[in-house]
């Protein structure tokens, strides 16, 4: 396997621009088209004291009391665990990573790290050890500046007062910048933070020595300010073609008045924006879900054949799963909404995070496929979708539909069966709650795919208009 780059789309929404008063960090985690991901529970004190990365060799030693949490590992962790997303029992939630670049210059003075801490490990050696977001921007720097990183990485933070964006860049420095209550923000490979105001710890982290390099080395291109896109990102052609258009069509989802001169290679588009309207936890799935419909750049519309391949769509084949985690929700039910596979063609099930097992068919899934996995069950309705995609979509759209109806009903209803509930029957109750829904949603994809099997019995090249008499 070559090296794993997770080239993702994310979104962060602030509590107050949130419908509800809730906080939303979500990514789709983009690599390779077929290699299964599983969801998984750690139950608190299991992750040990020493961690060595399979990746980059970076040997650790760990706090002796981990925290529980949900995470989403590969199948095998052959190559590393990558367990990329989860929230922990004092729910803070951690998304990583969106994978970025630093330019050449900067590598110069700070070059990557070959085994320092990657994406890979990120989540494994933060998310258990932190009780707040910040506590996580901290750790997670800290880590990066002592032993290095071997890329550029963007990681996604929240519990349930705050959320954050941290950035890496070159082999050691780091900011990270927090989410104003009333923004949201959307990402697509590219540095993103801009402007450092290193005078107002609230909403500014960074590294210590990160003025310093930039001043020593005579890296800012700019005569005052710290911008920090601009001192350690690129600006190249790729950005425009690969990057920036994500950027620009989240904004013309929920900012279209305010973005209406924005155009999708833009290089200098803002990082923070305020909706115009409050933004639910539908919005931001579908934002992870989307492919520039409206436009001629919609791969599957109706533009030119140059238009529909022209920019990376958001939802794409090459995704292995996409998640919302939503925090500060009622009597602190927070949400891992996961959908397995291609988010455009699969379903966002709410698991709550205080959850004390996943299914077993969430915690299988290899090479070749089985159809006993989550992840193949999901990905098996996608191909056959695929393969008759104007034909099987409307019946896919009736399923997703239905679904999404169900799954707020379903966490409704929880939430108000379980506020008064103890402690201990609390986690039960919702751990039955999530995963009687997510089989329902499996079941769901299982008939779906034996309807569209039964319909392309008749597709078969070897067909012909017969006498029903003969």
């Amino acid at each position: 396997m070559q090296k794993k780059l997770s080239a993702c789309t994310s979104i962060l929404i602030g509590k107050q621009a949130s419908i509800d008063g809730t906080i939303m960090i979500g990514r789709n985690e983009d690599a390779k088209a077929a290699w299964p991901k599983h969801f998984v529970v750690h139950e608190r004190g299991k992750v040990g004291d020493h961690f060595v990365s399979k990746e980059t060799g970076l040997s650790l030693n760990l706090p002796t009391d981990s925290f529980k949490y949900t995470a989403t590992p590969e199948w095998t962790d052959k190559y590393g665990l990558f367990e990329e997303a989860g929230i922990n029992e004092y729910h803070v939630a951690m998304s990583a990573t969106e994978s970025a670049y630093t330019n050449e210059r900067v590598l110069g003075f700070d070059p990557l790290v070959k085994d320092g801490l990657n994406e890979e490990a990120m989540v494994t050696v933060v998310l258990p050890f932190v009780k707040t977001a910040r506590e996580g921007v901290q750790r997670l720097g800290d880590l990066i500046a002592k032993y290095g990183t071997g890329e550029t990485n963007g990681v996604l933070f929240a519990d349930d007062n705050e959320a954050w964006y941290f950035e890496s860049a070159a082999g050691h420095y780091w900011v990270a910048q927090r989410i104003p209550d009333d923004a949201y923000a959307v990402v697509g490979n590219q540095l993103a933070i801009q402007e450092i105001n290193f005078n107002d710890p609230d909403n500014f982290m960074f590294h210590p020595q990160i003025q310093a390099f930039v001043t020593k080395n005579q890296l800012n291109p700019a005569d005052d300010g710290f911008n920090f896109r601009e001192i350690f990102g690129t600006h190249d052609r790729s950005d425009a073609i690969y990057s920036t258009p994500r950027v620009w069509y989240g904004h013309q989802m929920f900012s279209p008045k305010a973005a209406v001169l924005e155009t999708p290679e833009s290089q200098d588009l803002p990082f923070l924006m305020r909706p115009e309207r409050k933004l639910s936890v539908i919005d931001a799935q579908n934002y992870l879900a989307s492919h520039f419909q409206g436009t001629p750049y919609d791969p599957i519309g109706t533009g030119s054949e140059e238009e529909k391949h022209r920019y990376r769509p958001i939802s794409l084949a090459k995704t292995q799963e996409s998640h919302v985690l939503q925090t500060n929700r009622p009597n602190g039910n927070n949400l891992h909404w996961l959908a397995m596979g291609v988010a455009n063609q699969s379903t966002f099930v709410p698991f709550f995070a205080d959850l004390t097992t996943t299914l077993a068919a969430y915690k299988r899934g290899k090479l070749p496929a089985q159809l006993n996995s989550a992840y193949w069950i999901f990905k098996h309705a996608s191909v056959l979708v695929d393969s008759h995609l104007h034909d099987f979509l409307p019946d896919l759209r009736d399923v997703q539909k239905e679904m999404r109806i169900n799954a707020t009903q379903m966490v409704n209803e929880a939430d108000q069966a379980s506020q008064d509930l103890p402690a201990a029957k609390r986690a039960a109750y919702l751990t039955r709650q999530s995963n009687d829904f997510a089989t329902d949603v499996l079941n769901a994809y299982k008939q779906l795919s034996l309807r569209l099997i039964t319909k392309m019995t008749d597709y078969c090249a070897l067909n012909f208009n017969t006498d029903e008499n003969l």
